[in-house]
């Protein structure tokens, strides 16, 4: 037993063994599950992680409208390396053009403001502003009172030799109350603005008048006498409408528009001025008032425009100012001024009822739209006539509703301005689009160092030049203070007839931008209205500006990809920045620089822009369309590299959904968007380029272009040469 005792274990001594034969599959079973499960939440973590990083399709419903208007507005059919402006912008037709269609927006948006129901203290801005703009839209009102409003302004004029008694007054006491109180300008244009040299100060500048008749120094007869038919058969209408006798209506009609067209001839092209040196000149009242050979001998200087009787008409035109005959002012064509009085003089000599016609026969059209819709119909059908004549962009035939908001919003900008920003320009909108701007600065700062034809102390200056530009967004600081905005209407009187209450509109809003130049003032004097959609960079005060207007979708929104707001709103920034910079690349201006290396680069921009077919018309030619030109192939350089360094350091990027583009091909999508309008919509004195050519010129300079497209070598927008301008 002891034996057999001894070869028998017992239970506690077989356990280990068992166990080992059974934990080691289940140990290897264990960690097998442990290892697919790390692979598993690892895989899941990276895709989270890389869809995280990858484009989202953007959800939010500004991006759902925006997808709209590109699928509405493309054509994803066309080629986009040989036909980029079809691919974005084949059904850009009529309101379709990207600004104009954003004017529309931001007038609808400004209606509804106005239309609104609002309760505003009595006397205020904002009461007066809404007064005059349901004033407009009471055309019966209008339509009761006829032509009598009209007729008491003329008698005041005193009298029209065709339909009125004519009291035959002294001519530059006409001219002196249309300057004044009305806001007339038949002969010349007067104004105050910046002095064109530094510091700048404000001071009174003569230059042409804004002629009613489209004519050009180089036209075809048959065209012309076409456009003098209409405007003849516009100027019998009025004569007719005010009771005149229609033959001596025909007989005033002609001579006034013989008038037109002599100024017309004393005229001076732009390239001509510059040609010559003599963009302006600074000459004293008393200069320009010389009567006699002895008197100018006397004065050392030559006869310039004694049929002006200056010194009263400027002092009743800017009356916040005290004038003298010392007193200078900027001529910008003196040559035409000289001719112009000389015209006069000759007309007063011999038909100085004519005289007195054709200033009325430009008042009248000048208030069509505060008069009864016979006078607004025969102004709309010389509209027509003349666009279907000159080839100029049509004009959108408004209904009524919208012609008052844009009377009303040049009237009362100052109340309206703050109305619309906080109807449209949010602080979260004007903080998104500051940070915008400030990517896009910083780009062109390191892109200035890169220049091959710029020395380094130009670079610095250039640089230097950048950061201390300042910049204004949304709308003019005061105009978001109530009680500054309200004491510009104290001298507004609405009524008793709505011609009354336009008049009284013309004369505020001129008192108001003369007060605007005269009183102290640390800030830029903005030039375009908050709901503008224009930038503008202004020399004197070193300020870029860009409205409330502009920065609206589908150019930029703070929910948009960035892809859209870089390419879309960041190439109009970066556009404006380099305005700043344009001197350099004017003859002569950059002595230090690499002038070879330049004019290489200048070359090669032409060249690449003769390259592409013209299609829409063409630009007017000259270095004003070069520096045009320039900018576009620039501005999309500097809004690529700020784009490209934001996704550097920022994930998270979001596309359009269903318009299968990548983040970069939205980019370039939504730069050529910033310039889709109909080809036949360009204004014959557009110094910029046609619309195909601002799209390729710019794409084909572009390598990250031809790339992202997977464009062929030597395909239209992937040349074998490239030009770095900018």
């Amino acid at each position: 037993m002891g034996t057999l005792w001894s070869q028998e274990r017992p239970p506690e001594d077989e356990q280990p063994a068992e166990r080992s034969r059974w934990w080691a599959p289940a140990r290897r079973l264990l960690m097998a599950v442990l290892l697919l499960s790390l692979l598993l939440g690892s895989s899941v973590v990276l895709f989270y992680i890389f869809r995280s990083c990858g484009p989202r399709p953007c959800e939010m419903p500004a991006c759902s409208h925006l997808l709209k208007y590109y699928l509405a507005s493309g054509n994803s059919s066309a080629p986009p390396c040989t036909d980029f402006f079809s691919f974005a912008c084949a059904e850009a037709k009529g309101a379709n053009n990207s600004f104009q269609a954003l004017a529309e927006e931001n007038k609808s948006r400004l209606q509804k403001i106005l239309e609104a129901p609002w309760s505003w203290p009595p006397g205020s801005g904002e009461e007066k502003a809404f007064q005059f703009y349901h004033s407009c839209l009471d055309t019966e009102a209008i339509e009761a009172a006829g032509a009598s409003p009209l007729r008491q302004v003329i008698e005041e004029l005193g009298g029209w030799p065709i339909s009125s008694n004519w009291t035959s007054l002294d001519f530059n006491r006409t001219l002196r109350l249309l300057m004044s109180q009305y806001d007339h300008f038949p002969f010349f244009r007067a104004y105050l603005g910046p002095h064109p040299t530094p510091p700048h100060t404000p001071i009174i500048q003569i230059d042409q008048p804004e002629f009613d008749v489209p004519l050009k120094q180089k036209q075809e007869q048959k065209i012309y006498a076409q456009i003098v038919r209409a405007y003849l058969t516009y100027l019998n209408q009025l004569g007719t409408l005010l009771g005149g006798d229609p033959g001596q209506v025909q007989q005033h009609a002609s001579l006034s528009i013989s008038i037109t067209s002599q100024l017309f001839q004393f005229l001076r092209p732009l390239e001509q001025q510059q040609a010559q040196e003599k963009l302006f000149q600074i000459v004293t009242i008393d200069q320009l008032q010389v009567t006699s050979t002895e008197d100018w001998r006397s004065m050392g200087t030559k006869e310039m425009a004694p049929a002006i009787d200056w010194l009263s008409c400027l002092q009743a035109t800017f009356t916040q100012m005290s004038l003298s005959p010392s007193q200078t002012i900027v001529v910008h064509d003196l040559d035409y001024v000289k001719n112009m009085s000389k015209l006069v003089e000759e007309q007063l000599s011999s038909h100085s009822d004519f005289l007195q016609s054709h200033m009325i026969f430009g008042l009248v059209g000048t208030l069509s739209p505060a008069l009864t819709s016979t006078f607004r119909e025969a102004r709309r059908l010389l509209n027509q006539k003349l666009q279907e004549l000159t080839g100029r962009p049509p004009v959108p035939a408004y209904a009524r509703p919208m012609k008052c908001v844009e009377e009303t919003g040049a009237f009362f900008e100052p109340t309206l301005a703050a109305l619309f920003v906080r109807e449209a320009f949010s602080p979260s909108t004007q903080s998104a689009a500051m940070d915008l701007f400030t990517a896009i600065k910083d780009a062109l700062v390191t892109r200035l160092r890169r220049l091959p034809w710029m020395d380094e102390e130009t670079q610095k200056k250039a640089q230097d030049r950048v950061t201390q530009l300042q910049v204004e967004m949304g709308a003019p600081g005061w105009a978001m203070t109530p009680a500054l905005a309200s004491q510009k209407y104290s001298e507004v009187h609405l009524g008793p007839s709505f011609l009354q209450s336009f008049l009284s509109g013309i004369r505020s809003r001129r008192a108001r931008i003369i007060q605007s130049f005269l009183e102290p003032f640390p800030h830029h004097r903005w030039q375009v209205s908050p709901w503008g959609v224009k930038a503008y960079y202004s020399v004197s005060d070193h300020v870029v500006v860009f409205p409330a207007g502009l920065l609206q979708p589908p150019f930029f929104h703070p929910a948009y990809p960035r892809a859209v707001n870089f390419g879309a709103a960041g190439s109009i920034m970066a556009r404006e920045l380099l305005h700043v910079l344009d001197q350099l690349l004017l003859p002569g201006n950059c002595p230090a620089c690499d002038t070879h290396a330049l004019e290489r680069e200048q070359r090669c921009l032409e060249s690449r822009s003769a390259a592409f077919p013209s299609r829409g018309g063409t630009s007017s030619g000259g270095f004003h369309s070069f520096l045009e030109s320039a900018a576009d192939v620039g501005a999309l350089a500097i809004a690529l590299q700020a784009y490209s360094k934001r996704l550097l350091w920022r994930h998270g990027e979001t596309t359009l959904p269903s318009l299968d583009l990548t983040p970069h091909q939205l980019f370039f999508r939504s730069y050529a968007q910033v310039m889709c309008r109909e080809l036949s919509t360009q204004d014959s004195q557009d110094t910029q380029s046609p619309p195909t050519l601002r799209v390729h010129g710019p794409l084909s300079n572009t390598l990250a272009f031809a790339r992202h497209f997977h464009c062929a070598h030597g395909a239209l927008l992937n040349p074998s040469r490239r030009c770095q301008l900018w």
